[in-house]
């Protein structure tokens, strides 16, 4: 009866809210209006919770409605089409029981992952979702380095108090989001940001060159190098910003590279592959690790002791693991690296600064 009815209502929308809040966790609705967007159902029994998601994105003005799912009912998609301009589905069995049949691990997934996966993807989401760009100057770069040809992005704000060159950890890239969080707060604070590939897509395919400290460290000294070229990065003071093995290489690279380094930061990183080298460093340097992240923690101790030759300091990030994916822990990494390079590379700028 209407009665039972608005009751069981009142009850969702609570739930709704409750969900809604946690999940966007103070970050506002992206909005839809004009947008092609993508609804994805992780399989299609009735197809109504489908059909409601593509109302729902039509309603709030989106003017091209996909439908993405694994598996569905043969019969569903053609009524989903109604309510979609365009229906993706990968099987349509003629026989359908349930969803959970066709998958090998159907268990639910807790909110806890569901809230971490949506905080990283926000690192990587601009705000209104256009590319800020206080300058103009961001963009996609193709670096020579000996026989092969990297590619990067480097971003310049305008004005620019010095460039941070980041050198990401094994298995990561350009991409890394991370070391995107980082690179725009670099930016809004006014200082120049420069992130490539380290290697190859056919070098990293050898595991060998992921961990091959001294190939990524001349890697980044000859990018260095490039830099150094570059009009409108010629005369700004360098830092480097190193994220697990690629501390390592940024600390070699400081070590060897014979251009002036303002500052270091590592994040995460593992600047005992450097050890040899550390004793040479003159750099400033700034080793970022998370407390719950003993075995680097110690690691990164046993480093700190051997950088002899330069200004150095140790921060510990409370509660944070190796990847910083708790919440607040990345934006605490982010502010020391932003205020370290501010710091140092302003001095370097201005060597008569007391």
């Amino acid at each position: 009866g209407p009665d039972e009815f608005a009751a069981v209502q009142a009850r969702e929308l609570v739930e709704l809210d409750r969900r809604a809040r946690r999940f966007r966790n103070g970050r506002p609705r992206i909005p839809l209006a004009g947008r092609t967007v993508v609804v994805v159902d992780d399989g299609i029994a009735t197809g109504s919770t489908a059909s409601a998601a593509c109302q729902v994105v039509r309603a709030q003005g989106a003017t091209h409605v996909v439908l993405a799912t694994p598996v569905a009912p043969r019969d569903r998609i053609g009524w989903l089409r109604r309510q979609a301009d365009e229906v993706v589905c990968v099987q349509t069995p003629d026989a359908f029981f349930g969803i959970g049949e066709f998958y090998a691990d159907f268990s639910q997934t807790p909110d806890e992952e569901v809230v971490d996966l949506l905080r990283r993807a926000a690192l990587t989401m601009p705000v209104g979702g256009a590319v800020a760009d206080p300058s103009g100057g961001d963009v996609e770069v193709d670096i020579p380095v000996g026989r092969v040809r990297l590619a990067g992005r480097i971003t310049v704000p305008d004005p620019s108090r010095g460039v941070v060159v980041f050198a990401h950890g094994s298995g990561s890239s350009r991409h890394s989001p991370r070391n995107q969080f980082v690179a725009r707060d670099l930016s809004a604070a006014g200082l120049a940001t420069l992130l490539f590939d380290l290697l190859t897509p056919d070098e990293e395919r050898d595991r060998a060159n992921v961990f091959d400290i001294r190939l990524l460290a001349r890697r980044l000294i000859d990018v260095t190098g490039w830099l150094r070229g570059q009009p409108v990065t010629a005369t700004l003071p360098i830092g480097y910003f190193g994220a697990s093995t690629g501390a390592a290489a940024a600390l070699r690279a400081a070590a060897e590279g014979g251009f002036p380094v303002a500052a270091v930061v590592s994040r995460g990183g593992r600047p005992d592959l450097a050890a040899a080298q550390l004793t040479a460093v003159r750099a400033p340097t700034l080793l970022i690790v998370g407390a719950r992240d003993d075995l680097v923690l110690e690691l990164n101790r046993q480093a700190q002791a051997r950088l002899l030759g330069c200004e150095n300091r140790l921060a510990i990030v409370p509660g944070a693991t190796h990847l910083f994916a708790e919440p607040g822990a990345l934006e605490q990494a982010a502010a020391l690296a932003r205020d370290w390079f501010v710091d140092h590379l302003a001095l370097a700028g201005h060597p008569g600064r007391a």
